[in-house]
């Protein structure tokens, strides 16, 4: 590691910070805004219906859902639309030809990724604290689930905007792989409503076990499976050696 340059590491950690602020109507707010109206929707559904999911109000099921969901694709979109959108500007060329590693710019995506899904995290936790009281909140497994689902979703991101060269590889991946995969890991609903023939949809999903973990982080009767947990860590250490080993051999990502 001694060649490794971490002010180089730091300044495209702060480029991408600053690009993030500079666009937070759409980064920030938009996310925030269709959270909150989702909040107020499924709540008057609640007060109607009395819906109860694991013995839980249906808002205190969903709201961790939520916060999770806008976690992940905000870092799916956030990382493969900025390297598409530097390939197109010829600005990711610069990046391949400055004296850096293609290791170095992958964990710059990634440690700025972190720090963006952390943000937004605590950000839709603080203003839905406002229409909903929490029973409870470990904040070390919060983090540390936000960042496991941050890891393995900006990986795929960077690995997406790495191997494609258009808007519409990338809004594909976004719409056949990252929403059907947030939206179908038990973020509006629970595994034992499920049929027996569907549950092995999430059984075999490491990312169900992230967000159910997540949800768990809000109760007081939180468990931790070691088994369980080392599977989503070896999964997110997966996925960012594939991709750090896709951007290592490099490829032809410039056309």
């Amino acid at each position: 590691m001694s060649n490794y340059s971490y002010n180089a590491t730091i300044t495209i950690i702060k480029f991408r910070l600053k690009d993030f602020i500079s666009e937070y109507q759409y980064k920030v707010l938009s996310p925030l805004i269709s959270t909150i109206l989702f909040v107020i929707i499924f709540s008057t559904i609640e007060n109607y219906y009395s819906v109860k999911i694991d013995q839980k109000s249906f808002l205190e099921f969903l709201i961790p859902g939520l916060i999770l969901m806008v976690v992940v694709q905000e870092s799916f979109d956030n990382s493969s639309s900025t390297i598409v959108n530097m390939k197109q500007i010829g600005s990711f060329d610069d990046f391949l030809k400055a004296p850096i590693s293609r290791i170095e710019i992958f964990a710059s995506f990634i440690v700025s990724s972190i720090i963006i899904g952390l943000f937004l995290a605590f950000l839709n936790y603080f203003i839905l604290t406002f229409f909903f009281d929490f029973e409870y909140f470990q904040i070390l497994y919060f983090c540390f689930y936000t960042t496991i689902a941050t890891v393995f979703f900006s990986s795929l991101g960077c690995l997406t905007g790495f191997l494609s060269y258009n808007w519409d590889t990338q809004s594909s991946v976004s719409n056949f792989v990252v929403i059907p995969i947030s939206l179908l890991s038990g973020t509006f609903f629970s595994i034992n409503d499920l049929p027996n023939s569907f549950k092995f949809l999430l059984t075999y999903n490491p990312y169900y076990y992230v967000v159910s973990n997540f949800r768990s982080s809000f109760y007081f009767d939180f468990e931790f499976y070691l088994g369980v947990n080392l599977l989503i860590l070896f999964t997110a250490l997966v996925s960012i050696f594939i991709v750090g080993y896709v951007f290592y051999r490099g490829f032809k990502v410039i056309k």
